[in-house]
């Protein structure tokens, strides 16, 4: 059984099998850090690196995911500010 999803389809635009769409590789510094796309903090890099900033979607999801990753902080900021903690 043969994977067809290598195969080209007949459309001009899938011509031949490299034309595979791959992730954005990490820069080097990062995989010398031990980073890569299996690690949560390489596939956050990974992640926040294939978003482009021109289409507006991508603009909504990084602040969506800059809003999910700072508020816990913010919020455990204020509680440590009050002495609740």
């Amino acid at each position: 059984m043969d994977d067809r999803r290598l195969e080209p389809s007949g459309d001009p635009g899938h011509s031949s099998v490299s034309d595979v769409w791959t992730p954005p590789r990490l820069p080097a510094e990062h995989e010398r850090m031990g980073l890569s796309r299996n690690t949560e903090e390489g596939a956050l890099l990974e992640f926040a690196n294939a978003l482009n900033p021109s289409r507006l979607s991508h603009r909504l999801v990084a602040w969506i995911a800059l809003l999910a990753l700072g508020l816990p902080l913010l919020l455990s900021v204020i509680s440590l500010l009050r002495g609740d903690a």
